[in-house]
């Protein structure tokens, strides 16, 4: 077994909150709810993790969500609810496209694309989607991280697919990385792996250390060759 991508955090004014939101978008349960975190599945062996934070967000989130439709009736459909459960459309600069764009309570905007066929494996959330400097590299690195292959390579982006579940994808942007993303993953190593060995294989695939305020914590904070903050947890 390699390692593997195991969720998606979210930092959160009032996670219990915002979990429901997406819990109610998704149609996903709760799976878990503590004064720390709040848990919603979004595929085998992964979950949307909500966790608190004091800072507000600032700029355009560098990770999204894409979510899937079948039809324009559904893709309608699931932007109506959206914005009933309290979406609101937002402007990107994303021009007249066949996906919506919308923001969630706390302004963490997420696209409702058009129907495609690629994404009829993945469930409700078709992708997690960061902006790139460069794509392909980028790529490259988190399939070295998750494991998971390249499925497709362009200058403007790139794509890594499960065989289940969300893809993650990286598309190109001009603007560098300023602050914290409010979006990361996680990744764990396999049960009969360890953590300072899958920290030290990270490390030489381009991964350095990262202070995100963690204290003592029984997992390693690392960013990716782009700066995108991400965490290895301890095998389970």
């Amino acid at each position: 077994m390699t390692t593997r991508w195991h969720d998606v955090v979210i930092d959160s004014a009032e996670p219990a909150a915002l979990a429901r939101f997406w819990s109610a978008l998704l149609d996903r349960p709760i799976t878990g709810e503590d004064d720390d975190e709040v848990d919603v599945a979004l595929a085998e062996g992964q979950e949307l993790v909500f966790v608190p934070v004091g800072d507000p967000k600032s700029v355009k989130n560098r990770l999204h969500l894409d979510l899937a439709s079948t039809s324009p009736a559904d893709q309608e459909a699931i932007v109506t609810r959206a914005v009933d459960l309290g979406a609101r459309p937002v402007d990107v600069g994303q021009g007249d496209v066949p996906w919506v764009v919308l923001a969630d309570p706390e302004g963490n905007e997420f696209c409702v694309l058009e129907q495609r066929d690629e994404y009829a494996h993945t469930g409700p959330v078709a992708a997690v989607v960061v902006d790139s400097l460069d794509p392909r590299a980028q790529a490259a690195f988190w399939a070295h991280a998750t494991g998971l292959p390249v499925t497709r390579e362009h200058p403007d982006y790139a794509s890594l697919t499960q065989a289940a579940g969300p893809s993650l994808e990286f598309v190109r942007v001009t603007e560098p990385k300023t602050v914290k993303n409010r979006l990361h993953v996680d990744v764990v190593p396999p049960a009969d792996g360890d953590l300072p060995t899958e920290v030290a294989r990270l490390e030489a695939c381009g991964a350095v250390r990262a202070d995100v305020g963690q204290s003592d914590v029984p997992w390693v904070v690392l960013a990716d060759p782009e700066g995108n903050e991400f965490c290895v947890l301890t095998p389970r």
